[in-house]
């Protein structure tokens, strides 16, 4: 059964859609199945794996209005093992047309429901607000998993959002949990950093994940390319965090699995004892070449 973190924060600007989609890459790219859900309006994890917007495509605002199950909307990524419920402008609507519905909260929730035997890691992107839409990402969602800056209004944001999980606990999904708090944007050598890190240690203690996000050019320049940046230049600060990040979580919950047994090599063989650096290049497919990735059949 796969385990379905929702990635939110009620602030904006903190590196949800950033974590979620590299998150999902680093858990693909350790051979678990994976898919990523795009429930934020703006669509940016969906162009960020390269997808091109579509209004006439199967996507999430069609799941959630009962037009097609999820499986039918599902989308492959230049990753195997990764796939990707995308998501479109016309989203927003949900907020008005599915006012009234009956169980208008639980729609996402039983959308996922014959996916979950398919999948290790359902990660969803849920957008900045406290609206319908992170409504029923919270209430579909196991465990959540809140990316913040080391900043005094993250602080002060944090609290707000543990009030609406409280609150979902109670009234809906009694069983949701807090997966971790990462700190994204990360700068070790402020001061600021290090006391608002402190401070989360000690109200979340273990909660807090080792791992941090640094600020790196190498994130914010892979989703102009449609790539998570684990393709883009697996060797950058970023997608070492990343990979650090998913490790952290697969040990919890999968104990005994060895995540990234062989590190993923970023350059071809020419010659005997020789190697040529390749910049920005396709590294996916010779990546999959060499680990022998198997596709994974979703209709079968």
């Amino acid at each position: 059964m796969a385990r379905i973190i929702a990635v939110a924060n009620q602030k904006g600007g903190v590196g949800k859609t950033t974590t979620a989609i590299n998150l999902a890459a680093s858990f693909a790219a350790a051979n678990l199945n994976t898919l990523l859900v795009d429930c934020d309006p703006q669509s940016n994890s969906t162009s960020g794996l390269g997808l091109a917007k579509d209004a006439e495509r199967n996507s999430t605002y069609k799941v959630l209005i009962g037009e097609c199950d999820a499986i039918s909307a599902l989308q492959p990524t230049a990753l195997d093992h990764l796939f990707i419920l995308p998501a479109h402008k016309n989203l927003i609507g949900v907020n008005f047309e599915l006012v009234d519905a009956e169980n208008r909260e639980f729609r996402l929730r039983n959308a996922l429901v014959p996916l979950r035997e398919r999948f290790n890691f359902i990660v969803i992107d849920c957008p900045p607000a406290l609206d319908l839409l992170t409504l029923n990402s919270l209430v579909g969602a196991d465990a959540v998993l809140i990316p913040m800056q080391a900043e005094y209004f993250a602080l002060e944001g944090i609290s707000e959002l543990l009030d609406t999980i409280e609150r979902i606990r109670t009234a809906l999904n009694p069983s949701l949990e807090i997966e971790g708090v990462v700190l994204t944007m990360f700068d070790e050598r402020t001061n600021l950093a290090q006391q608002v890190t402190a401070e989360l240690k000690r109200f979340f203690g273990e909660k807090v994940f080792a791992t941090t996000i640094p600020r790196n050019v190498r994130l914010a320049e892979a989703p102009s390319h449609g790539k998570p940046v684990i393709l883009y230049d697996d060797r950058s600060r970023g997608a070492e965090s990343y990979v650090n990040l998913a490790k952290e979580i697969i040990a919890k919950h999968m104990p005994g699995f060895d995540a990234f047994a062989e590190p993923v090599q970023t350059s071809e063989q020419v010659a005997e004892g020789e190697e040529k650096q390749v910049v920005n290049a396709p590294r996916w497919r010779r990546w999959r070449d060499r680990n022998k990735l198997i596709t994974m059949d979703l209709k079968g």
